[in-house]
């Protein structure tokens, strides 16, 4: 058996350490070379097949951005993973902060992924930008100084359902039922739900609590019967919407389905011709704006099928976090919480720039109703929605359809 003595142990150690220190400060000036950026948004589960779209589109922007010569001369590592659920995501989260070297983080659907992000990003003093995640909570009651929010919030979905329904003459003196997911989002999305009944004459007469593993509705569609209401409305989420409105078309309902939350990957999901009533979404690949057509002729050429509104969102955001990181000269958390915070002006690919509110960090943007087409006006499986008018009207504030100061429990520490 080979021996060796303990003085040549620390001879070879000491030599192994020369090469390292010759060879590190390469290994360093690659590594600073790079803008590590980490994403998280779930590639399984009830949120994977939205998910996977969300990843598609921050892909995209990655490459555009690296592309055309990274961040100030620096190329962007793109760190994305698949978050899982709430408890996975905080320790990827940290993983990325802590051993990855991210400056940032950003992404995610769910919102109580987002909610355990959002508390590692304060730990952590570092920034993230929740892309996908609805609830008024995390914007409310849960908010902090790190986190900013890219989609429109449960409230924003309510308005711009309501105010379309309210327009067909169905939500005053009228009866309706809830379906809604049983976590954080969907209790988020019943109390603001509630708090538009209420303010506009109409009556919640049911409302049944739904688990997110559930496949089979028919227990509560047989509810749904017993209760003849005016109107139904699903507050589910991802895959568990497509079940939903499979199963509600297969039971000839005469009430109308309609919802407060739908991502368009869950539309088209569907199936042609299961699909009826009025909807909301935050972005659709047929609006008609020249940047947004420039953007849904790239995705689809270079992916085979239209972006969904996760992948615009995603796209957007991690071009908004360029533009910070570029006109601030820094990835530091103060420099781009204090540039966000100025309200600055983003053009998010529709008719009215969009900015963040400096006090809750909120993407103040438009949102759309839609209706569903015809099957036979339909030109692909795609073409299925058709938009409403824009929500808040031209000319009106941004800011009408949003939660008010006096609405938002949202106090952030300094």
């Amino acid at each position: 058996m080979t021996r060796f003595s303990r003085r040549a142990l620390l001879k070879a150690g000491a030599a192994f350490a020369g090469v390292s220190a010759i060879g590190s400060p390469a290994i360093v000036r690659a590594q600073a070379a790079r803008i590590k950026i980490g994403h998280l948004v779930p590639l399984t589960g009830f949120l994977g097949a939205i998910g996977s779209y969300a990843q598609l589109g921050v892909k995209m922007a990655a490459e555009e951005i690296n592309a055309s010569g990274g961040i100030m001369g620096k190329q962007i590592d793109l760190m994305s993973e698949d978050s899982v659920n709430p408890a996975t995501a905080s320790t990827k989260a940290q993983r990325m902060i802590e051993q990855d070297g991210a400056v940032l983080l950003f992404g995610e659907i769910s919102s109580a992924s987002s909610l355990t992000i959002m508390q590692v990003a304060e730990r952590n003093k570092k920034v993230f930008f929740s892309t996908g995640a609805r609830s008024d909570a995390l914007r409310g009651k849960d908010c902090n100084r790190y986190s900013f929010h890219c989609d429109i919030p449960n409230t924003v979905m309510v308005n711009a359902v309501g105010t379309a329904l309210k327009q067909k003459g169905m939500v005053k003196g009228k009866k309706f039922v809830t379906l809604t997911a049983d976590y954080i989002f969907g209790h988020d999305l019943l109390k603001a739900a509630k708090a538009f009944f209420s303010a506009n004459d109409a009556t919640l007469i049911g409302d049944e609590l739904i688990a997110t593993d559930v496949t089979d509705f028919s227990p509560y569609l047989l509810k749904v019967r017993q209760a003849k209401p005016d109107v139904v409305c699903c507050n589910l989420a991802g895959n568990q919407v497509t079940n939903l409105v499979k199963q509600y078309a297969e039971f000839g309902f005469p009430y109308p389905l309609v919802g407060f939350n739908l991502n368009t990957g869950d539309a088209w999901a569907m199936g042609e011709g299961n699909l009826s009533g009025t909807w909301p979404t935050v972005w659709y690949h047929t609006l008609d704006n020249p940047a947004s057509k420039t953007f849904v002729e790239a995705f689809s050429k270079k992916y085979g099928k239209p972006p969904e509104n996760h992948a615009w969102i995603e796209y957007i955001t991690l071009k908004m976090i360029a533009q910070a990181i570029t006109e601030t000269k820094s990835t530091e958390s103060d420099a781009l919480i204090g540039y966000f915070e100025k309200q600055t002006q983003f053009d998010i690919m529709k008719s009215r720039k969009a900015y963040f509110r400096s006090w809750d960090h909120q993407l103040v943007q438009e949102a759309y109703p839609f209706t569903v087409k015809p099957k036979a006006e339909m030109k692909d499986k795609w073409d299925m929605l058709v938009l409403g008018e824009a929500v808040p009207a031209a000319g009106a504030d941004l800011e009408t359809i949003y939660p008010m100061k006096t609405q938002n429990p949202c106090n952030m520490k300094a």
